[in-house]
């Protein structure tokens, strides 16, 4: 039920992103053709006819997921299976709950067509009036203060949804009217924000197009399948919406919502419940991050290891008098964000505060708009980075004043600086006082806040200035240390392969012998086993608890990807153009031997042995379940059970004597 609440949000967020970036084309003209040689129109009908499908299966998997809640005692009724006792309580529910906040609006000459917003569910009514041969249209839009789904009262667990409710009591929007048919709809509008100028005021330029957002055309228009031809054709006039971009739904129309019904008074049928663990080497020295990290790098590995550490990381920079400076990239983050709390409390104190608040995250620029507003009014210096580029980059710089002079310490993340979804993405936090890290990082929040690309940069690689070539250097010496007989190998960890460039470097590898392994969790555009192209290269999927979003990039570099020779590298960026081209990302090197082993051998060997949530692409790009052995092994149970090595402190130092003892 979760997955297939996620799907459909996906889906949705793909439809006003990626599809409206396709009507956006075809409307302006643009002739182009992608990688495969489609124009914008070709790329639109097909990706439309693929969405088509992956709805209709959708729908068979919500009605296959009712009747297994079923048998588990979960029901999701229809207005026929009320007893009178829940009919009279939902009587007295609509009327209290509902009913003053839903408003009812019949289409006419007065009352023309409504404004329906992106993502809101509406219902559509044709009613018949007395002595009135023309039929009366009525719509009645459902707030997203209302539950999609009400649970009904009794030991049973017994959902309805709201539009069947509304569809019970409509003689109360419309007495004495006779409704002939009723049924809802959803409309999905573009939600692209295109600066194609310079802006004085880049948050005022924003804050305009938020505005036009909220009213961008419909991209997607779904229809539930029993409102008869004549309100479809209605409804696809008055919104101005082409035939190919409108959805007959069979079924529940909108089923992201289907999340309501998962509901704690089941734990049996969720996720057995986890507590992330804080890395006891922080705890060793009572909490102070700086004096762990002086010591040594660590790796943090959400969910399995708190993300309070990064939290207290930035608190403490904000309350230690010794730190001079803090400087902090913000992309997305929660509500009630520590990490912004704790910035506005050290520019209360007098420190030096530089906050680079991307607004260009998608669906959270309104949130990052106040944030900022926030930021600065407690005297934080607040930049926006580029217009033409998001800053996607996930780096924390604290310079502390020490016995011996400044020293500066850095987090890398590979994530974003968000406490709720650190709960349910894996995701890495690397923590350094390196040197040359740590002048790599301030050399970046310059390019950041000055606009002038760094001259030479010591050990991290940055895009869109270079992290490409970096990449396909990497490649290459792969494929030339294969050509020479040396051991050679390329692993990677992302969110998605999309890149043509990166994949037709991928391509030549596996023809030079360079085995190649990939773990893709979404997207990926390369085929593996194709014969004279990609017989070495293996993709595979991992789907499961928690959300794969660290990015991690092994190379072999002659001395095999088992060894401490390896080059590992952790990074922000996915294989994708708008990352190696169009947005401000990190490639960081790992070269501390605990980390770089934590790297190679648990997280990204557990992965590759992982075969209880991990699916393999065949040559035709589908994915087959890889099936688990007499021993399954799954790396999100290996990594909730078994501590990381960098964070693990004075319990590997008594495990070390243990074992030189019993030797």
């Amino acid at each position: 039920m979760r997955f297939l609440s996620i799907s459909d949000n996906n889906l949705n967020e793909f439809f006003a992103v990626r599809i409206a970036g396709l009507m956006g084309q075809v409307r302006a003209g643009v002739n182009a053709r992608s990688p495969e040689g489609l124009t914008a129109l070709q790329q639109l009908r097909a990706v439309n006819k693929r969405a088509g499908e992956l709805m209709v299966e959708q729908q068979h998997r919500w009605a296959e997921l009712q009747k297994l809640l079923e048998k588990t005692g979960i029901a999701v009724i229809l207005p026929g299976s009320l007893s009178g006792a829940e009919m009279k309580w939902l009587e007295r529910y609509f009327m209290d709950e509902a009913f003053p906040v839903l408003t009812p609006v019949a289409i006419d000459p007065a009352h023309p067509f409504p404004f329906i917003p992106s993502f809101d569910f509406t219902l559509a009514l044709m009613m018949e009036k007395k002595n009135d041969d023309e039929p009366l249209i009525g719509l009645i839009t459902i707030p997203h203060s209302l539950p999609r789904f009400v649970r009904l009262p009794g030991r049973k667990i017994r959902f309805i949804a709201m539009e069947h409710i509304i569809g019970i009591f409509l003689g109360k929007f419309f007495p004495g009217i006779k409704i002939q048919y009723h049924g809802v709809f959803q409309v999905i509008r573009d939600s692209d924000i295109d600066m194609e100028e310079e802006a004085e005021d880049l948050v005022r330029l924003y804050e305009e197009a938020l505005r036009e957002r909220r009213r961008g055309s419909v991209v997607r228009l779904a229809i539930e399948d029993s409102l008869p031809d004549e309100m479809h054709d209605f409804l696809q006039r008055e919104l101005k919406v082409e035939d190919e971009n409108t959805f007959r739904i069979a079924g529940l129309v909108s089923l992201v919502d289907v999340a309501e019904i998962i509901t704690d008074d089941r734990p049996d049928l969720l996720f057995k419940p986890f507590r992330a663990r804080f890395p006891e080497r922080i705890r060793d020295y009572k909490g102070d991050c700086f004096a762990a990290v002086r010591q040594k790098d660590i790796l943090v590995h959400h969910p399995y290891e708190s993300f309070d550490v990064v939290v207290q990381f930035i608190r403490q920079a904000a309350s230690d008098p010794g730190v001079v400076a803090i400087k902090q990239t913000l992309y997305r983050t929660s509500e009630d964000s520590p990490i912004v709390a704790a910035l506005i409390s050290a520019a209360e104190a007098g420190k030096s505060v530089t906050a680079l608040v991307e607004l260009k995250a998608r669906f959270d620029e309104e949130r990052n708009i106040r944030w900022a507003r926030d930021l600065e009014r407690a005297g934080v210096h607040v930049v926006y980075g580029f217009v033409h580029l998001k800053t996607h980059a996930k780096v924390s710089l604290v310079v502390r004043k020490e016995r011996r002079g400044l020293r500066s310490y850095v987090h890398f993340g590979t994530g974003n600086y968000h406490p709720i979804t650190a709960r349910i993405y894996t995701d890495l936090s690397f923590f350094t006082c390196d040197p040359a890290l740590c002048r790599d990082a301030a050399a970046l929040f310059n390019f950041m806040t000055g606009s002038a690309p760094p001259a030479k940069l010591e050990k991290i690689s940055v895009s869109p200035i270079g992290m490409r070539e970096t990449l396909y250097r990497l490649i290459d010496d792969e494929i030339a240390n294969a050509k020479a007989g040396k051991p050679s190998g390329i692993l990677v960890k992302l969110n998605a392969l999309v890149d043509p460039g990166m994949i037709d470097r991928l391509y030549k590898a596996s023809r030079a012998g360079v085995p190649v392994e990939l773990i893709i969790r979404g997207i990926c555009c390369l085929r593996p086993g194709v014969p004279g192209l990609s017989e070495n290269i293996v993709v595979k999927s991992i789907v499961g608890r928690f959300l794969e979003h660290s990015r991690i990039v092994a190379f072999a570099a002659g001395f095999g990807l088992t060894s401490r020779r390896a080059k590992v590298f952790v990074s922000s960026a996915d294989w994708m153009p708008r990352n190696l081209d169009r947005r401000v990302e990190t490639l960081v090197p790992v070269e501390n031997r605990t980390v770089h082993r934590q790297i190679l051998d648990r997280i990204l060997g557990s992965s590759l042995k992982d075969d209880t949530n991990c699916w393999q692409m065949n040559a035709n790009g589908e994915y087959t379940r890889i099936e688990s052995g007499n021993q399954p092994f799954s790396a999100h149970e290996y990594f909730m059970t078994n501590p990381s090595l960098s964070g693990r402190g004075s319990a590997l130092k008594k495990g070390r004597k243990k074992t030189s003892a019993k030797k």
